[in-house]
């Protein structure tokens, strides 16, 4: 798929498949191909995936102050614009989820569902939130001084090593910082509304995210929890079948119509 040009950068995107719109988005440091894996959804619905700012084949600008939620936000957004896509699911894994659920908050009226895996809301608590951005903050400057070799040693353990070693580390440096990085409490105080069908989904080993995944699904209206057996943080991949099997029971239950 050709870039496009959105909010002043250059986004790589993908759309395959035909029918209702659901767009998926990726985690920090990963890039559209995590939900190649996904690719079978694409026979009931148009799926679509993009690489973030600062992520693979998208720009990465060189400044901290083009990094925020909102930005980010904001290239989604202008994405669906172009795309003619007026209403959508929308979902994401970690980083991704939470710019889903910041996606709902700022425009409502183009979501149609939530999908939100492997995802925490957010902070409320001062002291836990600035102890998270000071782990984001070390691993800004580790990219900034080490470079990309940072993640290669984890993403080989993953099976994403090539896609490590394609980053930008700059680019990954203002997303720990400004974007992974928690500024404010916005969306965790505002979870209870959120009015759209919604499914938090979570792996069983992802220990990390399973209290984060229990109070959404209890905070948000009507949500509903799905757990995915033998899987960790990458749930999507881990247990591909059962998540993927998850996710279209899920979306059967909306009787979406596309047009």
């Amino acid at each position: 798929m050709p870039k496009v040009k959105v909010n002043g950068i250059n986004l790589y995107y993908e759309s395959t498949g035909k029918g209702y719109p659901l767009v998926l988005t990726h985690g920090f440091s990963a890039t559209h191909a995590m939900w190649k894996v996904q690719e079978p959804l694409a026979n009931e619905y148009r799926l679509i995936t993009c690489d973030v700012r600062g992520h693979g084949e998208t720009d990465s600008p060189p400044t901290a102050d083009q990094y925020s939620a909102d930005i980010v936000v904001e290239d989604l957004f202008q994405l669906m614009k172009t795309l003619n896509i007026r209403k959508a699911v929308f979902g994401g894994l970690s980083m991704g989820g939470y710019i889903s659920l910041r996606f709902y908050l700022k425009h409502p009226e183009m979501v149609t569902a939530l999908i939100v895996m492997d995802t925490g809301p957010g902070y409320r608590n001062p002291a836990r939130m600035a102890e998270w951005n000071r782990s984001r903050e070390d691993m800004a400057r580790r990219l900034e001084t080490e470079g990309i070799d940072v993640l290669v040693a984890q993403a080989a353990t993953e099976g994403r090593r090539e896609i490590a070693l394609n980053q930008n580390p700059v680019g990954l440096a203002h997303m720990s910082r400004k974007v992974v990085g928690q500024h404010d409490s916005w969306v965790i105080e505002n979870l209870d509304k959120i009015k759209v069908p919604t499914l938090v989904v979570v792996g069983e080993k992802d220990t990390a995210f399973l209290q984060a995944a229990d109070y959404m699904a209890k905070v948000i209206p009507g949500a509903k929890r799905v757990t995915v057996p033998n899987a960790g943080h990458p749930a999507n991949i881990d247990n591909t079948p059962f998540f993927n099997q998850a996710i279209l029971d899920f979306l059967k239950t909306l009787n979406l119509k596309s047009g």
